[in-house]
């Protein structure tokens, strides 16, 4: 029996309350009572190996997600994603240097809640004026350290945690050439999330056991907050604008 309800109507489709579809390959989409949540498809896309130093998102042919391709040569690929306008990418490249309009979306929920994810976001803000795809590592907080355990008597969240020494960063067996002593998001022992408010990225330099050394942008956490939206990426009542692309849907 059908779930009595208000519908939804997405793109100009009408859907039944309950009812579960797919407006792309990308997200399954449910509607609930006049809204819809979406669970996107495209969520274990992992970067290259981390001394890749151009990692790009692509468009492959007879392929729905996004795959991670290493760009060693400099020759930019003009892979525009598509909710955005290719109109970027018609007439000289000349033209477009003296006249870019720059647009940086802004960095996506770590793919992590604890431990090492990663975070991405789209800008041309280069000499080419080209739309690509930029990540960054991220951790929220460590997932070894049982952070309920520092919360203060009498409170319920610890907004920020930071470990009494310096570490280094390891990633696939490199080391970070320096220590660094980051903050991390809390914990709180009722409902409420903690997640950053203030961040910025730095760039970490990487030695490993061979000799090579490489670079990686990092998610800076400067402060965090505890409120009781919390959003999981793969909650199907999730608003659909936390996912930073999702005007592919939406429009």
């Amino acid at each position: 029996s059908e779930i009595v309800g208000v519908g939804c109507v997405l793109n100009g489709v009408r859907y039944k309350n309950g009812e579960t579809f797919q407006p792309n390959c990308k997200y399954n989409c449910t509607c609930i009572n006049g809204a819809v949540g979406c669970i996107p498809m495209c969520t274990n896309s992992r970067p290259p190996l981390v001394w890749c130093p151009n990692p790009k998102l692509i468009k492959m042919e007879g392929k729905c997600c996004e795959q991670w391709v290493c760009d060693d040569s400099r020759k930019i690929r003009k892979t525009s994603p598509r909710h955005i306008s290719s109109a970027a990418y018609e007439g000289e490249d000349e033209a477009w240097q003296k006249n870019c309009i720059v647009h940086t979306s802004p960095w996506s929920p770590c793919s992590k809640t604890c431990g090492l994810g990663i975070s991405t976001r789209i800008s041309n803000d280069n000499d080419q004026c080209r739309l690509l795809k930029e990540s960054r590592l991220c951790n929220m907080r460590p997932c070894e350290v049982d952070i309920i355990q520092h919360i203060k008597p009498g409170k319920k969240c610890l907004a920020v945690y930071r470990a009494n020494e310096p570490t280094n960063y390891t990633i696939s067996g490199c080391v970070s050439k320096s220590p660094y002593r980051p903050k991390y998001c809390g914990v709180c022992t009722d409902n409420r999330c903690c997640t950053p408010y203030k961040s910025k990225t730095i760039e970490v330099r990487f030695q490993c056991p061979d000799g090579t050394e490489f670079s990686w942008k990092i998610m800076w956490i400067n402060a965090c907050f505890c409120n009781l939206n919390c959003r999981n990426p793969n909650d199907i009542f999730a608003d659909l604008a936390h996912y930073h692309d999702y005007s592919e849907i939406a429009n």
